[in-house]
């Protein structure tokens, strides 16, 4: 992602004014990276390093989302239905 689509990102989901890696934040940004490299992966099937690289966003985002159920249930739906996540 360049600079200006993760400011994008941070603005529409941080909690304050000087946030930047609440969970919130970075799971956001981890799915549009998902997203990103899902079609890059659909174009190019054999880019295996590329394919260890979404796994383990993938992974890193799944951490962050049972974080965020165990400790802000609220704020796990919130941000379950903006990025339209399954549950």
């Amino acid at each position: 992602l360049t600079a200006k689509q993760k400011e994008k990102i941070i603005k529409k989901h941080k909690l304050h004014e000087r946030d930047t890696g609440s969970a919130d934040v970075q799971i956001a940004i981890l799915t549009e990276e998902i997203i990103r490299l899902t079609k890059h992966l659909k174009k190019h099937s054999k880019d295996n390093h590329s394919r260890r690289g979404l796994l383990q966003m993938v992974a890193n985002r799944k951490r962050h989302l049972d974080y965020l159920a165990k400790e802000e249930p609220k704020r796990y739906n919130t941000i379950v239905k903006e990025l339209g996540l399954k549950k």
